[in-house]
């Protein structure tokens, strides 16, 4: 994308730290090591400023071979230890309108049975039960996998993948909790997920931002969803579609459009969706003179198309 999005870093950076200090409090392993201010690692209780560098234990990412339309996976048949599983896993709570699910479905690339579901949803759908979902990681776009699947590329075990859904339940409550103390609703979100150097599952990346899950507010969408929903009525999206259509995997180089600037208000107004939800989140003011959540929701509805 070509704009540069004030603050994003430093408040996705915070509040990552906040879920990962969270983690760790509720004894689930992960990279996080702490975020970085005056060239010292700190807890996020220490950093005084806004910070965007964060220190991680680091991982091997082995990446897959493609071998014409098709990836490799063998060599993770021999991997035991320390290095990035090749999956995201994804939990959805709901399924809002621009939800993946309804395009899959429309598609029959999937079926509700799939789901757990014993009917077709519709947009706005609440689950009795989260569903998880899954897809590739390391190819050159994300591919949605059956569990079976999954497990085969990844070379988990049984008792690994049971684990890994667990992990995820896990992160999805603690993330739902959260919010709802300020009134969001977490639709859904992804996790990605290693093994250490003891093959335990550790949380990795960065969790509970609105670039890794789709919160609402009242109905409306507070994360990136804002910016998707603007740009998917510009010739950008039509020529992003026929290039994917053409060929998935080398779209972007087929792709005879660029997307356009966002327009300055509205670039103003995503940074300070990313600022006050870290600040309301931390109950920290972090970022000064930002305007509470809701208010700032009232005028990107006035930008954005209806």
């Amino acid at each position: 994308m070509p704009d540069h999005i004030n603050y994003k870093g430093a408040a996705i950076a915070l509040l990552g730290a906040y879920f990962f200090e969270k983690l760790e409090k509720i004894g689930v392993p992960t990279h996080y090591a702490g975020l970085v201010e005056d060239n010292t690692v700190k807890k996020l209780s220490e950093i005084k400023n806004p910070v965007n560098i964060m220190e991680v234990k680091l991982l091997q990412v082995i990446s897959p071979e493609l071998q014409g339309d098709q990836y490799d996976y063998s060599m993770y048949r021999s991997e035991k230890k320390g290095f990035l599983i090749p999956l995201e896993v994804i939990y959805r709570n709901s399924l809002p309108p621009g939800s993946s699910i309804f395009k899959r479905l429309k598609d029959r690339e999937i079926m509700p049975g799939d789901l757990g579901l014993d009917k077709e949803p519709v947009p706005n759908q609440k689950l009795d039960k989260p569903i998880l979902d899954v897809s590739t990681k390391l190819e050159v776009t994300d591919r949605y996998l059956t569990w079976a699947e999954a497990q085969q590329i990844s070379c988990l075990s049984n008792d690994e993948i049971i684990k890994l859904k667990n992990l995820t339940n896990r992160v999805n409550d603690l993330i739902t909790r959260e919010f709802s103390k300020i009134g969001m609703i977490n639709e859904d979100g992804k996790i990605e997920v290693g093994f250490d150097d003891k093959r335990r599952l550790m949380v990795v990346d960065v969790l509970g931002t609105l670039d890794e899950c789709r919160f609402t507010l009242d109905g409306f969408p507070v994360s990136k969803e804002i910016t998707r929903i603007y740009y998917r009525n510009t010739a950008w999206r039509e020529a992003v579609e026929d290039a994917k259509k053409k060929d998935r995997q080398q779209w972007k180089n087929i792709c005879e459009l660029k997307p356009e600037p966002l327009p300055s208000g509205l670039n103003m107004l995503i940074s300070q969706i990313y600022c006050a939800c870290t600040n309301e989140i931390t109950e920290k003011e972090w970022f000064k003179d930002v305007p509470p959540i809701k208010e700032i929701l009232k005028d990107i509805k006035e930008i954005l198309p209806s």
